[in-house]
């Protein structure tokens, strides 16, 4: 499928780890093209869209990049496993409580196991990589933090949690602000700063720059340890033109007054970030960016088949080695 220099790049690299700040369900497919091609990944999962619900500890992120390298992810829907059931949700609406969160039954062991794990005092790290061993999953999945981190939305309703804004109200409330409730004190998580030190690449997946990157940037500290790797660090663009990819970008970024564009997150990430990718299609940015202090790239960044997922993959791979 590529011409046999990509695949003597990619099999020779001299890059010890890649390291792919991650969150949404948009990350997953640059995650699978990477690790299809490169053994030696290390996802940093945000947890801010974490919630407690049912009496169970649901990590959203965590799971759909587990879910995903493990291929049985629900791919229609984007998140949980496929070929699922849902007789629990079923019952419980049955005894009047509210399902707008859809939990498969499937699913379902996963968050039962890990809220049974935390409550007997295991991290979340801990339960994160038991979890993905299980799975069987060779990439490391790591939370960027240990303690407890939630989005909330400030709306013309009110505040409410990510999920509530997301999933139960359908993004439909005007977006007021935003806010990372927990991050000013929640610490790093040890091994994404070692991740983050030793990695020859650190990659900015195309995610939410607001909800799903955005939390993880808010963690104390975390910035600083980027902008101290700044060099290796690419981000690839989750818009294209003024359009989010997928989900409400958008709106989020509008929220707290950011140019939805490709130049407003390069603008988002300019601190810490020195390559942007960005669509073929968005040309028309490239000088804006290239201000910024970046370095530019051009490519489809559209991703609807797990070709697109490895064909971008390839790109970023052999385009760093190169720069």
């Amino acid at each position: 499928m590529y011409p046999k220099i990509i695949h003597y790049v990619l099999n020779h690299s001299t890059l010890a780890m890649i390291t792919v700040l991650a969150g949404g369900t948009g990350s997953i497919k640059l995650i699978r093209g990477l690790a299809s091609q490169f053994s030696d990944i290390t996802v940093v999962s945000n947890v801010a869209d974490n919630i407690w619900l049912y009496g169970l500890y649901i990590c959203p992120d965590i799971d759909t990049v587990i879910y995903g390298l493990a291929d049985i992810l629900d791919l229609r829907q984007g998140w949980g496993i496929k070929n699922d059931s849902f007789e629990c949700l079923r019952q419980m609406k049955m005894l009047g409580e509210q399902t707008w969160f859809k939990i498969g039954d499937k699913d379902l062991a996963m968050h039962l196991l890990r809220t049974n794990m935390l409550r007997s005092g295991k991290r979340l790290s801990y339960i994160t990589e038991r979890m993905r061993d299980k799975y069987a999953v060779s990439s490391r999945i790591i939370p960027v933090t240990d303690d407890p981190v939630e989005t909330k939305v400030l709306t013309d309703r009110g505040e409410m949690h990510i999920q509530e804004f997301w999933v139960k109200h359908r993004a439909q409330p005007p977006v007021v602000n935003i806010r990372y409730e927990g991050a000013e004190r929640a610490r790093i998580n040890p091994k994404v700063s070692q991740a983050i030190r030793q990695s020859k690449l650190i990659v900015i997946a195309p995610a939410n720059p607001i909800s799903s990157i955005g939390p993880i940037l808010a963690i104390r500290g975390f910035k600083k340890a980027l902008v101290a790797e700044r060099e290796k660090i690419v981000a690839v663009s989750p818009l294209i033109g003024n359009s989010a990819i997928s989900g409400p970008a958008v709106k989020y970024m509008e929220a707290v007054r950011l140019n939805s564009s490709p130049f407003g997150v390069a603008k988002h990430y300019s601190e810490f970030v020195t390559k942007f990718v960005i669509s073929k299609n968005d040309g028309d940015s490239s000088r804006r960016i290239v201000r910024l202090g970046m370095e530019v790239f051009e490519t489809d960044i559209l991703m609807k088949t797990s070709d697109d997922e490895n064909r971008l993959a390839t790109y970023l791979l052999t385009q760093m080695k190169a720069a």
